[in-house]
């Protein structure tokens, strides 16, 4: 089992089961301390290179993935993979494609769909989650 992400660094979500998450921008320069050891990136095109694992889920900004199966598989390794390792979430800005993704999440960690927003934007991001059709997304994402 890797070291898990420090619960009080900044992009870190805390989901009911104690899985730790770090949402983050890729825009923005890589925060010091801890690095991932394994992430998803939500990006419209093929991410950058990063010297830890990575998976690419197909998503434009401002909208939603290309797949709903890829992202309920992805999202789905993530959760499980975060029980032991520390896994980063990040799209270009932080917000929109990360916060709808850290929003899944917690409802595959048992948080009700229609309150997920909500408990990213507390726990989270205050803005997290752009779009109504993410907001949407969200609250179908257990379908």
């Amino acid at each position: 089992m890797t070291d898990p992400w420090n619960a009080t660094d900044p992009g870190v979500l805390r989901l009911p089961s104690g899985r730790l998450f770090r949402g983050r921008a890729l825009r923005r320069p890589l925060p010091a301390g801890t690095t991932p050891t394994y992430a998803v990136y939500l990006l419209g095109k093929q991410p950058p290179e990063a010297p830890w694992q990575v998976r690419w889920l197909r998503w434009p900004d401002f909208w939603l993935p290309s797949s709903h199966t890829q992202a309920r598989a992805v999202l789905g390794e993530a959760w499980d993979r975060a029980g032991a390792e520390r896994v980063e979430i990040a799209c270009g800005g932080g917000r929109g494609r990360t916060g709808t993704a850290l929003a899944c999440l917690a409802v595959l960690d048992g948080v009700p769909a229609e309150r997920a927003v909500e408990f990213v934007r507390r726990n989270h991001d205050s803005r997290a989650v752009e779009t109504p059709w993410q907001k949407r997304y969200v609250r179908r994402f257990a379908d």
